[in-house]
């Protein structure tokens, strides 16, 4: 645990961000702003997708700093909606934005897409962030794991440890999911109950070699059916050309009314058969057999 260096003069205390006296966690999350304060001369990156948890701490970070800019990297893993939203948040949260461009399929390592892919993926991100930052006269980075990740296979947070100069506030003070969509709540950000986000590559099974043509369907896939169902999350697993539909359980009667439609429109994508997973959407679903 990294432990804040205090600031004697600082302004009392959170009232400023909502009512936070409503937190059950109030002195965790003074205690984290603590910690953003003492970057204040050094200046922050915050790498930035567009979800609730990078987007909270982005918000935090505006908010308690001058010298800030939230960077999202855009890829062939990142799907296209989510940078409209990643620019909307911004604007909302009133922080500094921009965009880098990143090519983990340069990365033969990420490319063969072992149970270690996430990684190299998470290496190579922060490892431009933190590039881009010195440039500019940025000092650190922050990313957004937050402490209930740490549960499950996370491959990436290794290379947060494995950095230096890269923070992980939300884990450094042991703030949950649910505890940053109530701050984001209280904060009255719009994004607050926004469903999870997670990169194209975790839609293509351990072992299938990950290249741009098959994550460019599942976006293109997963886009016409939140588009056509109007429905807030959906994953379309790619097992090397065969399409596996995660919806969430109550949208289930929604996408079989519109069954002929989707299944026309993915084999027009390229998936050569379209399945549906009757278990519904779960995250990280397909690391599950290597936890």
């Amino acid at each position: 645990m990294i432990e804040p260096t205090i600031d004697p003069k600082r302004p009392e205390k959170l009232e400023k961000f909502g009512k936070f006296d409503k937190f059950e966690e109030t002195e965790k999350l003074e205690k984290l702003i603590d910690f953003i304060r003492t970057f204040r001369n050094k200046g922050v990156v915050v790498a930035f997708s567009g979800g609730v948890d990078s987007s909270t701490l982005a918000a935090l970070v505006a908010r308690n700093i001058d010298k800030a800019i939230a960077v999202t990297a855009i890829s062939p893993t990142t799907p296209r909606r989510e940078i409209r939203d990643a620019e909307k948040v911004a604007k909302e949260i009133e922080i500094n934005h921009t965009f880098i461009e990143l090519n983990e399929l340069k990365d033969k390592n990420f490319v063969k897409n072992t149970t270690d892919r996430c990684f190299f993926c998470k290496k190579n991100l922060l490892e431009a962030l933190l590039k881009f930052g010195k440039e500019r006269g940025y000092s650190v980075v922050f990313e957004g794991t937050n402490a209930s990740e740490l549960k499950g296979h996370r491959p990436g947070y290794k290379a947060v440890m494995d950095l230096k100069d890269v923070y992980s506030p939300w884990v450094e003070f042991g703030i949950t999911k649910n505890e940053i969509r109530e701050i984001a709540r209280i904060m009255g950000l719009s994004f607050y109950n926004k469903p999870s986000l997670a990169c194209l590559a975790s839609r293509i099974p351990f072992g299938i070699p990950i290249d741009e043509a098959k994550l460019k369907m599942v976006d293109g896939a997963e886009s016409f059916i939140l588009d056509l169902l109007k429905i807030r999350q959906v994953r379309v697993r790619n097992f090397d050309g065969v399409a596996v539909i995660e919806v969430e359980k109550e949208d289930l009667e929604k996408l079989l009314d519109k069954n002929d439609v989707i299944v026309e429109k993915l084999k027009e994508i390229g998936f050569k058969r379209v399945l549906l997973d009757l278990e519904g959407y779960a995250t990280g679903k397909l690391s599950l057999s290597v936890i």
